[in-house]
């Protein structure tokens, strides 16, 4: 009786996934991806421990929609970034991208395992594929308005991801120092002509 009480205190909100996802992103911040767990997300919920597993078969699928909700949360952040930009929007997007990695390192490390790894979870291929739409149309706009070095969009599109995520996780790993890191990334971008028209 305990746990069928507890649960539907949880449920108030209307929207368990979502009090779940949420409560997962919380324990990521605090403790780091290896952490999270479907009992401590539960708990945090306010649900019984088999709560979560009517709507996620496993801690892999409760990661994988904590990912989905953060590239959401992450794409605003990026449009946040350029909406006021002069200038090249495909350097701006870089360093959002950088900055995101500076400020939520832990976010950062679960995408990195679901969207860069060999393999990239089904549930995830509609939300990169409206990234990587908005992405090209950032890169055709800027090569036009002659902010960006002309070429195959797919092939600048990979240099610009290159080179944002290996900063950012150069940053993450320690290698560069977070109180510089903001400044060496835009550096680093200037350097590989990143918004700068050849």
């Amino acid at each position: 009786m305990k746990g069928k009480s507890s649960e539907r205190a949880g449920y108030h909100h209307g929207d368990l996934p979502a009090a779940l996802t949420a409560a997962a992103i919380e324990l990521l911040d605090e403790r780091g991806m290896e952490r999270v767990t479907v009992r401590e997300v539960a708990r945090r919920a306010g649900v019984s421990p088999g709560a979560p597993f009517r709507h996620f078969a496993d801690r892999q699928a409760l990661l994988t929609a904590v990912a989905d909700r953060i590239l959401a949360d992450f794409g605003e952040w990026q449009l946040g970034m350029v909406a006021d930009v002069e200038g090249s929007v495909m350097r701006a997007l870089g360093l959002g991208f950088v900055r995101f990695a500076i400020r939520h390192p832990r976010r950062f490390e679960l995408i990195r395992s679901r969207v860069f790894g060999g393999s990239q979870p089904a549930e995830l291929h509609q939300r990169l594929s409206d990234i990587e739409r908005l992405f090209t149309d950032i890169i055709v706009a800027d090569q036009k308005a002659g902010v960006l070095r002309p070429g195959d969009p797919a092939v600048v599109g990979l240099a610009g991801q290159a080179v944002v995520y290996g900063l950012s996780q150069m940053i993450v790993d320690g290698y560069l120092p977070p109180d510089r890191a903001e400044q060496l990334a835009e550096q680093v971008l200037d350097a590989f002509g990143l918004g700068i028209a050849n």
